[in-house]
């Protein structure tokens, strides 16, 4: 079998190459289901692709990943020194600084302060902010107390807080824009890519319609389809009573198939379980109860073949709905007894009377079959609720056998899913065929949108056009393009998925419910600006010095919590019986930044507990005896040999370390919740909240005002109702119908209504004062920056080096050989990945043959000035940190032991998932060339 040949795709100044220095590796054979390795090379190759080109130092892979190297370096020095209390001054404009104004050159922040003042401070609405009286007085002094507070961080929690989670995305995010915008001088750079591998991402992306097939899709090793529905009679007190019981055939990896019945109670009973089980976990909701069947219409052989046509689980019934009004397999919304689809293979075929005979068959309780199937397989999405005993007894307790009757609703059932599954498919496949024919339109209105000033001439467009008829023909095809995303979205939410039913059913519902003629009069004759003007006021009025409103409602939440924690502590001091051991960690918690680093370390270098450092520590009152020092360290070898084995005797000499660790925690967090008051309390933080809503909220109040906004509301109103008529209509269409009206009365449905929204655009737009053009033009700026670069010129990395050689602050040889293994574990990285990802796509049995979103791909991150490559190396690196823990506060009255058997647990966890993973080498000679980098990249990102 032959396997993907692997291309090394170079960008040059001439263009896209595809290998290094024009060298087209050979492909290989590859192993079925492996992805195919790097292909060998000699020696005399591999010195060949190590060769700069004449007058660099360096090669053109060399370059880009010495500046990646060297980019991450800093951006992770910015973004972690934001916390210092002195970042702001050392910032530059507009903030205020101790030391003297601080010029772009001399700033410590040339990547932060580039984004700033570029793509920040130029934000329409910011722009209009006052250097003094905003940025200086409320927003640099809001900051610097935030960060004098010292709020816990992860190290404190043994979890990861959410401000580092959100700094860890910001570093990526950040990287990925300098990486991709700043360019290097010579203009060889290159990166690894394989173009195999974006067929993977393709086929990742493409699973589409399989979550909905009812065989052969497993799901954290759990192949589950609700296949069927039976009645059970149940005795109460005299009679018998009858219930709808629903059969879920279980599958398991090399295990033979088995099936359970469930009643709908049964669901919800599984839900409160992983409520409890699970607590903290977010679950989707259990679809309502709906007693509603379905009548499908069969067409069996002609003759007196009653096995042809034998009877549901339920009954077969003669509704006498007339045979001309088409049922459809869509008609998974029915209400009561409506008509389903035909299975019969091919209608049109002229046939001779009495070969087939048709008849009605009620699939009883039908659309709850499908809507708790996509409610059990969400559920399954989840690794953590797949794996708990709940879900385990769920679907393994109690199997059933089936009767011959059960197992003909059953084949019933499953064809109706297929058939409905080859709807979807040719639905798509119309749909994107009709998005195809735009494609010679599409790719012109591309290129518009990518050059220069592209958004910002698409809307100069819209404000001054006043009907869709009137735009250039690049822009009605392109709102034939977007009616048709439009229409294939609409049918994706609403019939083509297992949960569309309840989706259908309660969109109707809160249709129903809104009041839109009332609505239209409150907007039109209310003044918003004032309602909220008066709000603040109310809230925010500080009556002769007094606390507000604000404050008092804030501050009366933080302190049940802070008065919540104190009963805690309380009781765990009681059970400690040791106030020399409370007082320290008490201590600790309200002692300086930098006495508690000094314990960290110490707790570091020793090799122990934070707990253990702090009690033995002489830095922080009252300093330990002997005797106290030997009971902590006896406390915590008990701890970790209880953690490490489950015994009852460990178990009970451990519990005075477990008490120290939760008594931390809670003074911990009882001290955040103060700082949070203290800030809170703060009369600068009223005053950056008003500020910040005159700043964004009023412009917009102003905009909607005068554009009328309220005709909308009735415009809104007419076509929800004309789109629950379309898929009503849709609905009681016969499967055998043409496909393509189907899709034209869902384009159609979009046709009668985009004028509407165009007028609401376009009206907006008029009376926006210029706000969306300022709009458009802040997005230009930032795509003109990944495209080309800053003004300030590019990054000359063949200086850089040869310069730091010339010196004699690095080893060449050994500089180009730490390059050489940078790239070559970004090269092992990426293959990892997508083994990874193929892996995982066998295991759940994805296909990259399933259909794709009409009109997909037709803008590229490569347009918009990112490359792709760079895009797939923050996907990784994102698919590296979610294995991190949250915290769940719930665990706070838990056993501790158990907790760190968990945290511990879900360790190895992310360590067994990351195994193999290629570890990033170490560097030491690249290190001598961050200072002449930094001041490279300051002249370059100083304008």
């Amino acid at each position: 079998m032959t396997g993907q040949t692997r291309i090394q795709e170079v960008e040059t100044p001439g263009g896209t190459v595809t290998a290094a220095d024009g060298e087209v590796p050979q492909p290989r054979l590859s192993k079925p289901s492996i992805l195919p390795t790097r292909p060998k090379t000699n020696g005399n190759a591999t010195l060949k692709e190590s060769i700069a080109p004449p007058g660099q130092a360096l090669t053109g892979k060399q370059e880009h990943y010495l500046k990646r190297e060297l980019l991450s370096y800093q951006v992770d020095f910015e973004i972690s020194e934001l916390e210092s209390t002195t970042a702001l001054q050392r910032f530059g404009a507009p903030f205020r600084s101790d030391y003297g104004e601080v010029a772009p050159i001399d700033s410590e922040f040339p990547i932060l302060r580039f984004i700033f003042v570029h793509h920040v401070r130029n934000f329409p609405f910011l722009d209009q902010a006052r250097e003094k009286e905003f940025w200086q007085d409320k927003l640099q002094v809001f900051l610097e107390l935030f960060a004098q507070k010292h709020i816990s961080s992860s190290e404190d929690r043994l979890e990861e807080s959410k401000r580092k989670k959100l700094s860890t995305k910001a570093k990526k995010l950040v990287e990925l824009m300098m990486v991709s915008g700043i360019p290097t001088a010579s203009g060889y750079e290159e990166r690894i890519r394989f173009s195999e591998l974006e067929v993977v991402d393709r086929g990742a992306q493409d699973q589409g319609l399989l979550v909905n097939a009812p065989e052969g899709h497993f799901i954290n090793g759990w192949d589950v389809n609700v296949a069927g529905v039976r009645t059970t009679s149940v005795k109460r007190t005299l009679r018998y009573h009858q219930h709808a019981e629903f059969i879920l055939r279980v599958r398991r990896p090399g295990a033979p198939d088995y099936y359970v019945g469930r009643r709908y109670g049964e669901f919800s009973r599984l839900q409160k379980r992983l409520r409890t089980e699970l607590p903290g976990k977010v679950l989707p909701p259990l679809p309502r109860k709906n007693k509603s069947s379905t009548v499908s219409t069969f067409f069996g052989g002609g003759g007196d073949d009653d096995d042809a046509s034998s009877v549901s689980s339920v009954s077969t019934q003669n509704t006498g709905v007339n045979h001309d009004d088409g049922g459809s397999l869509r008609n998974l919304m029915a209400t009561g007894h409506r008509r389903a689809a035909s299975l019969q293979p091919d209608r049109s075929s002229p046939r001779a009377s009495g070969e087939y005979k048709t008849e009605l068959v009620t699939l009883y309780r039908e659309d709850q079959r499908v809507s708790l199937r996509a409610f059990l397989r969400t559920l399954l999405q989840n690794s953590q609720v797949a794996g708990s005993n709940a879900m385990e007894e769920f679907l393994t307790g109690n199997s059933v056998k089936l009767n011959e009757e059960e197992r003909e609703d059953l084949d019933r059932r499953r064809a109706m899913d297929e058939k409905r599954i080859e709807e979807q498919k040719r639905f798509y496949e119309i749909a994107r065929q009709r998005a195809k024919e735009l494609d010679v339109y599409m790719e012109k209105f591309r290129r518009d949108i990518v050059e220069r000033n592209g958004l910002t001439n698409l809307f100069k467009e819209i404000r001054e056009k006043e009907r869709i008829a009137d735009l250039s023909t690049e822009y009605q095809k392109f709102a034939e393009w977007l009616r048709i995303e439009v229409a294939a979205t609409i049918y994706h939410l609403f019939l083509a998925e297992d949960n569309s039913p309840e989706l259908f059913a309660q969109a109707r519902r809160i249709h129903s419910m809104i009041p839109y003629g009332a609505l239209k009069q409150v907007i039109r004759f209310a003044n918003p600006a004032m309602v909220m003007s008066g709000v603040l006021d109310l809230f925010l009025a500080q009556p002769f010095g007094a606390r507000s409103l604000a404050q008092r409602v804030l501050g009366m939440a933080l302190n049940d919590g802070i008065r919540t924690f104190q009963k805690s502590i309380d009781s765990l001091v009681t059970k400690i019986d040791d106030p020399a051991f409370c007082e320290k960690l008490k201590r600790f918690v309200n002692a300086d930044e930098e006495t508690k680093n000094i314990v960290r370390n110490e707790a570091v270098v020793d090799g122990v507990d934070l707990i253990v450092a702090i009690l033995k520590s002489e830095h922080i009152d009252p300093a330990p005896t002997p005797e106290q020092v030997g009971k902590a360290f006896n406390a915590y070898v008990a701890w970790n040999n209880a953690v490490d084995n489950i015994d009852d005797e460990m178990k009970a000499g451990a519990q005075l370390f477990a008490y120290l660790k939760q008594l931390l925690k809670l003074y911990t967090r009882q001290r955040d919740k103060a700082m949070m008051l203290a800030v809170i309390e703060e009369p600068v933080t009223l005053q950056l909240f008003r500020d910040l809503f005159t700043i964004f909220y009023e412009p917009l109040v102003r905009v909607y005002k005068s554009a009328n906004v309220y005709n909308s509301v009735t415009d809104f109103a007419a076509f929800a109702d004309d789109t629950f008529r379309v898929l009503d209509l849709a609905q009681r269409q016969d499967v055998s119908a043409d496909p393509n009206q189907t899709v034209q009365s869902f384009i159609d449905l979009c046709a009668r209504h985009q004028d509407n929204f165009y007028k609401f655009v376009h009206e907006v737009h008029v009376h926006d004062n210029g706000l969306f053009t300022q709009l458009m033009g802040w997005l230009e700026g930032i795509l003109e920056f990944l495209r080309h670069g800053p003004k300030g010129g590019k990054l000359d990395m063949n200086a850089l080096f040869q310069g730091a050689v010339d010196m004699g602050q690095i080893d060449k040889t050994a500089a180009i050989a730490e390059i050489d293994s940078l790239i070559q574990w970004q090269e092992a990285r990426k293959k990892w990945h997508h083994d990874k990802t193929r892996q995982k796509m066998a295991a759940d049995h994805s296909s990259s043959d399933a259909p794709r979103t009409p009109g997909s791909g037709t803008f590229r991150s490569s347009d918009f000035g990112i490359n792709e490559s760079d895009l797939a190396d923050l996907n990784d690196d994102a698919e590296g940190s979610s294995g991190s823990e949250s915290r769940d506060d719930s665990e706070e009255d838990t056993d501790p032991i158990a907790i760190e058997r968990k945290r511990r647990a879900k360790n190895q966890d992310h360590l067994r998932r990351r195994a193999g993973e290629p570890a990033k080498p170490e560097v030491r000679q690249l290190k001598a060339l961050r200072e002449g980098f930094l001041s490279m990249l300051r002249m370059v990102l100083a304008d």
